[in-house]
């Protein structure tokens, strides 16, 4: 296939930079996190364009939790509006919306409003959008091994048979493609214990946009980048 024309099948974004990009304008924090929808918004048109079949995007760590309270309570009323604002968008695209992560830590209101948007969104086809709120991917794994240590209590020779594929089972990712790309925003070289198990073979790109700058014409840029990458997954041609 010609380089320009290999999409990837998953691309992933770190997005990162809002607080920075804020400050730089001498705003507080939580005005960069309203700028950052725009570039999601941006980005999941572009995939529909490219033809890219999951966008994913990390958009709450189990660590941010630690931030605060006022910031945390005003990414979570941005997200829930978000959900709602983007509803007709995400029909019209036909965008299938899911949430993964430790949802237990997510309030009664949040939650109910991320059943009702999958399950309405649930036929869709053309994208795959998951957000990724209050995740690890260090917790993931760690759920994915409990659930495997009840399966095999007892069984010794289950848990001979385990193998990687039993891991993928279980991870809150279980049925979607790894990711082909990973994109971090502002810089910043780093995984920040985001999709540990996943991104044992993806591509990464680090751009020195901030988040609320990265939008259409970055991200294809990072396609056509991709599209130039030789991926041989530790073998020889």
């Amino acid at each position: 296939m010609e380089a320009e024309k290999r999409i990837p099948t998953h691309v992933s974004i770190i997005m990162d930079g809002n607080g920075r990009w804020a400050r730089e304008r001498g705003r507080e924090r939580v005005f960069g996190h309203f700028e950052g929808v725009e570039s999601v918004r941006a980005c999941t048109e572009a995939s529909v364009e490219a033809g890219v079949r999951y966008l994913s995007l990390f958009a709450f760590s189990e660590e941010n939790w630690g931030r605060p309270g006022e910031e945390v309570d005003a990414l979570m009323k941005l997200m829930f509006k978000s959900m709602v604002n983007e509803f007709e968008t995400f029909m019209k695209n036909r965008v299938r919306f899911v949430v993964l992560g430790n949802r237990s830590r997510l309030s009664e209101t949040l939650n109910a409003a991320i059943d009702d948007m999958m399950a309405r969104t649930a036929s869709n086809d053309q994208l795959t959008l998951i957000l990724f709120l209050s995740y690890s991917g260090k917790w993931d794994i760690l759920q994915a091994a409990r659930a495997i240590a009840l399966e095999c209590a007892g069984d010794p020779e289950r848990i001979d048979a385990l193998d990687f594929s039993d891991i993928d089972s279980h991870l809150v990712t279980a049925g979607i493609p790894d990711p082909d790309l990973i994109i971090r925003t502002s810089g910043e070289q780093r995984l920040s214990n985001y999709l540990l198990w996943q991104g044992a073979y993806s591509e990464f790109i680090f751009s020195p946009l901030l988040w609320p700058d990265f939008r259409k014409e970055a991200y294809f840029d990072a396609l056509d980048e991709f599209a130039k990458r030789d991926r041989r997954y530790g073998k020889v041609k």
